[in-house]
């Protein structure tokens, strides 16, 4: 990747805005990501995980656990959806999904919408689910298509609990 994009480096901070660390670009990094942030154990003494990028400034978002809320999401928004049996249509219906490789299915319920985007709503938070990846749509065994995930609905970080 280095090839194509200049890497700009920038800061490491906590969701408080404590700075932790530098990171070496954006582009290196996942949501849910743990390791090679080079911050060590700082706090808590548990894992930091990246929960978010803030692109603007150039800053890299990151919050301690593995369950910490941030790194959960409640739905999201896709585009470039593509069935196998082509259809497109406005409509609404439940399926399964996975938003990550071996990921286990999820339950959702999809809404596509006359633009052509579909919104995706999630039975329970999912952990890093990250925009650019796929989201693949299941209906048991069977994939019904899938879509590139454009923006994902965040928890609300100050009110929100996960427990595994």
């Amino acid at each position: 990747m280095k090839n194509y994009l200049p890497a700009q480096p920038g800061e490491i901070r906590s969701l408080n805005g404590e700075v932790l660390g530098t990171h070496d670009g954006l582009m290196y990094y996942t949501i849910g990501q743990r390791k090679g942030l080079g911050i060590g154990g700082r706090g808590t003494g548990e894992p930091w995980y990246v929960v978010d990028k803030d692109l603007e400034n150039n800053v890299l978002l990151v919050a301690q656990g593995k369950n910490h809320p941030a790194l959960f999401s409640t739905g999201l928004i896709a585009s470039n959806i593509s069935f196998i049996n082509g259809d497109v249509r406005p409509c609404t219906f439940a399926c399964t999904a996975k938003f990550r490789y071996r990921q286990e299915d999820q339950k959702v319920t999809v809404h596509i919408r006359p633009n052509g985007t579909a919104f995706v709503e999630f039975e329970k938070p999912v952990k890093a689910v990250t925009p650019g990846q796929v989201a693949v749509f299941y209906d048991n065994d069977v994939c019904l298509g899938s879509a590139i995930i454009d923006e994902v609905i965040k928890m609300d970080v100050s009110t929100a609990t996960v427990t595994s």
